[in-house]
């Protein structure tokens, strides 16, 4: 995500004042999509982020619903998630939308807010909810509308290396019970036996996911329905000063390593080479530590979840469907939707290339087709208690994580106190947000 500024100045343009008029018609401009499924030849417009391998599975979802539905062509418009962005804005800016879009939760609410997305609750008559969890489809709403189905789910979890906790004789916590206070007792007695060369946790506050689950566990929430920044700089500088006490008692690695393994790939991570015990990731990530590690990882919930007022776990969605309003086709964009997020068909050839289904049946239909790790992956998501879901990030935060990547590094390097960098997070993300 590295060219951030230019989707972000490119989506400015796109949903800005000069777009605006056009955009503001943009729940009127298309078809009905409530209609009748068109008995003439009908071409849909499809785009997607992705690699090789989701292109062909894709193409192969496609090619079963054309051959179902012989009077509709789908033609698939798919990139790399670079170039994504810029050429979604642009076509939307155009009037040109493709008919179905990939979305994604940082930028769902800067397009639905403008009027560029379908309200599928308008299309309940093609496309069908009923087997998604409301905290599910919760995560696609702006303003109480549905404006995207989730493809996949994800949930914050700790990942533990089971075979470094053996090594080390250090007994399983029950994460049913455990706290905060008890993973830095735990990871100090895991650097302390390994002489520091393993440390007893990954440092994190890199994500949302960590601070979300923060605030959510102290009553709070990063942001109010309105879309202002709402979390009070105390619980943001508790979060803050709980990693530098990490970084401080050598329970995780120094600052630079921190840094240094933060802004690498997955598989130089403290867990994926096994130099750190515990650490944050979201639980569909486990298949690729476990391919990395070689050794046996385990998803933890979260600590102080049994203690928490209301639970701080929540399901984060891989990504989204959504359709164009100015789609001139609704009805049919609708019904391939639903063949993408209800079918067990579908569910056969995507598996959890976009996450674990949202769907529950279609997540207990490919269930025993998954490899061990998915397996655990998806079984994770029944286990944990979710609350409701946070509010959709607003139009101008999508830059979120670039704000608290340099907060937390200010902090873990002590160049500003945990309680200046809440006071400084919140301000520029404010600001962000304000001029959106």
């Amino acid at each position: 995500m590295n060219d951030g500024m230019s989707r972000r100045s490119v989506l400015t343009l796109a949903l800005g004042v000069g777009a605006g008029a056009a955009l503001a018609a943009c729940g009127s401009g298309g078809g009905d999509a409530g209609g009748e499924i068109s008995a003439e030849p009908v071409t849909l417009r499809f785009t997607w982020w992705g690699s090789d391998a989701r292109h062909k599975r894709t193409q192969q979802v496609i090619d079963l619903f054309t051959k179902a539905n012989p009077t509709i062509t789908v033609k698939g418009e798919f990139k790399e998630w670079n170039g994504y962005w810029d050429s979604l804005a642009t076509t939307v800016a155009a009037n040109d939308a493709p008919d179905i879009i990939q979305m994604d939760e940082l930028y769902l609410s800067s397009y639905a807010e403008r009027g560029a997305l379908l309200d599928l609750g308008t299309a309940a008559k093609h496309l069908s909810t009923a087997d998604f969890e409301p905290s599910a489809l919760d995560t696609g709403k702006v303003g109480g509308k549905q404006y995207a189905v989730p493809t996949g789910l994800a949930a914050y979890a700790i990942v533990v290396n089971t075979d470094l906790l053996a090594q080390y004789k250090v007994a399983l916590p029950d994460d049913a019970t455990w706290t905060w206070d008890d993973l830095k007792t735990i990871g100090a007695q895991i650097s302390k036996a390994s002489g520091g060369k393993v440390t007893g946790v990954q440092s994190w506050g890199f994500d949302t996911g960590g601070v979300n689950i923060w605030a959510r566990q102290a009553g709070a929430s990063l942001y109010d329905d309105k879309g202002d920044v709402a979390i009070p700089p105390e619980v943001l500088a508790s979060f803050w000063q709980y990693l530098l006490d990490l970084t401080r008692q050598g329970i995780t690695p120094p600052p630079s390593v921190t840094i240094e393994r933060a802004g690498a790939a997955l598989d130089q991570s403290g867990t994926a080479t096994n130099t750190s015990v515990f650490g944050t990731w979201w639980n569909t990530q486990l298949t690729s530590l476990t391919a990395a590690s070689g050794q046996s990882l385990k998803l933890l919930r979260q600590p102080s979840e049994a203690r928490a007022g209301s639970p701080g776990a929540y399901y984060k969605p891989s990504m989204f469907w959504s359709i164009s309003a100015r789609s001139q086709h609704p009805a049919e964009a609708a019904l391939f939707v639903n063949f993408l997020a209800n079918t067990t068909e579908a569910g056969d050839i995507l598996l959890t290339d976009r996450g674990v289904p949202a769907n529950t049946k279609v997540r207990s239909a490919i269930t025993p087709k998954l490899t061990d790790a998915d397996k655990a992956a998806a079984e994770y998501l029944g286990a944990i208690k979710v609350g409701p879901a946070p509010r959709v990030t607003p139009n101008g935060a999508s830059g979120i994580e670039a704000i608290l990547k340099r907060n937390t590094e200010g902090v873990l390097f002590e160049r500003q106190t945990p309680q200046q960098a809440a006071a400084a997070f919140i301000k520029e993300l404010q600001a962000e947000i304000d001029a959106a």
